[in-house]
């Protein structure tokens, strides 16, 4: 097979998908509700320690840092834990990695209700860090094995819808728990237990090892990467995203915009923090009704230019209903980029690579988010919070016309549906 996904003539007799067809499936509806109590868990924690050190240190600079420790594990595990996905039952891992997350939790309620230094609240987040580098590619690579092929998109669409509620409720109820109390003692408990049930959803499905388990070398841990390299077209979707978010990411600095320049306190913040998934929610269950993408490619592009178009009005904003509009925009024009990014990867991918380069694909996607939160922090320490959000709406505009420049075979992607996996 070709090094560039081929576009066979696709059977496109139905103009709508079954909008339901991934949801009848009983493995996935108790894996994207697992899922959904993991997540919440995973927002709360994220809204109550940004808020926490800004509360104590009333910098940018520690928000920012809370980005490059989270990522700092995962630079250093991503390989290793790609190869055990694929090597071991991913079910197994992705239940040690969400147990993990659960002690992280913990960890950070007893630092929260002792007032410990703040040092420990980094230490905490370097296990987070540590915990979400073998939870993505177990997590993400199980999926495969739940859903068959053609109900991919379907399945992502709706886990998706499922991940944004859940991202829309944790910030939600993250901040109104540290409001009540002014405390966020009982958000990181409450996240504690959201991991927890995660781990006894995933501990009743099927425990499946890989067809193929490899011995651990040098040229195993190294295949994602030459797989990615040797494909341009999955590489062009990944690094229009991992710059788009790098830059045009403001969700770090949402403490700073909620405290000092719309001033709604941390209710407010758990708001704000909500927008985006609000966004992405609605979008993410409009695509389960749409017809699949004839140019998915052309799709991403221009979801990915009005993501940096919406970030630049939440930087220039001084309304808090404006601001929850621009962000609510972010989240919708991201929801479409996920799709077509993990349907993408799991369509392209041979199974037994699944877990190196879902690892690979978390660094470049899921992590960019931590990363553009140092560049935020820093930027904002620097030259204000506002100049930092809107510059970065500014470059992002331009990674993707770099993006459209020198990779044109994205735009000209055909219906994923019609895309079979790659040679290894």
């Amino acid at each position: 097979m070709s090094s560039e996904p081929t576009v066979p003539k696709p059977e496109l007799g139905h103009s709508r998908r079954d909008a339901l067809a991934a949801l009848r499936l009983p493995h996935l509806r108790a894996f994207a509700i697992g899922r959904m109590a993991a997540v919440i868990g995973t927002q709360m924690v994220s809204v109550a320690v940004g808020w926490q050190l800004y509360e104590r240190t009333h910098s940018a600079w520690p928000l920012g840092l809370v980005g490059a420790v989270e990522l700092a594990p995962v630079l250093v595990l991503m390989l290793p834990a790609g190869h055990f996905a694929d090597r071991f039952p991913r079910r197994n891992m992705a239940m040690f990695a969400h147990s993990l997350l659960a002690l992280a939790a913990l960890g950070l309620a007893l630092v929260s209700a002792r007032g410990a230094a703040v040092s420990l609240i980094y230490v905490m987040l370097l296990l987070v860090g540590a915990a979400r580098a073998f939870a993505s590619p177990s997590v993400s690579s199980l999926l495969p094995q739940l859903v068959p092929p053609e109900h991919f998109a379907n399945a992502n669409a709706w886990l998706s819808s499922c991940f944004q509620l859940a991202a829309i409720t944790g910030p939600a109820l993250g901040g109104w728990l540290t409001a009540l109390g002014h405390d966020a003692t009982p958000a990181f408990v409450a996240a504690a237990v959201g991991q927890l049930l995660f781990v006894a959803v995933l501990a009743r499905l099927p425990a499946r090892r890989q067809a193929r388990a490899a011995a651990a070398s040098a040229r195993d841990l190294f295949a994602g990467f030459s797989f990615i390299w040797r494909h341009p077209v999955f590489l062009a979707a990944m690094t229009l995203d991992l710059f788009a978010v790098l830059f045009g990411g403001a969700v770090a600095l949402l403490p700073i915009f909620a405290q000092d320049i719309l001033h709604v306190g941390p209710f407010g913040l758990g708001w704000l923090r909500a927008a985006p998934a609000l966004g992405a929610m609605v979008m993410a269950l409009l695509t389960t009704r749409l017809p699949p993408w004839r140019r998915p490619g052309r799709a991403l592009l221009i979801t990915v230019a009005g993501f940096a178009l919406a970030t630049i009005g939440f930087g220039l904003s001084r309304s808090m209903a404006l601001s929850m509009v621009c962000l609510f925009l972010t989240g919708a024009f991201d929801a479409v980029s996920v799709v077509i990014r993990l349907t993408l990867e799991q369509v392209l991918t041979p199974d037994a690579l699944r877990g190196r380069v879902s690892s690979l694909h978390y660094v470049f996607i899921g992590f960019s988010n931590e990363l553009g939160g140092f560049e935020s922090g820093s930027t904002a320490a620097l030259l204000g919070p506002v100049l930092s959000v809107a510059g970065g709406g500014i470059a992002a505009l331009v990674v993707v016309a770099i993006v459209a420049s020198v990779w044109p075979d994205l735009a000209r992607l055909g219906p994923l549906a019609s895309l079979r996996p790659l040679d290894s």
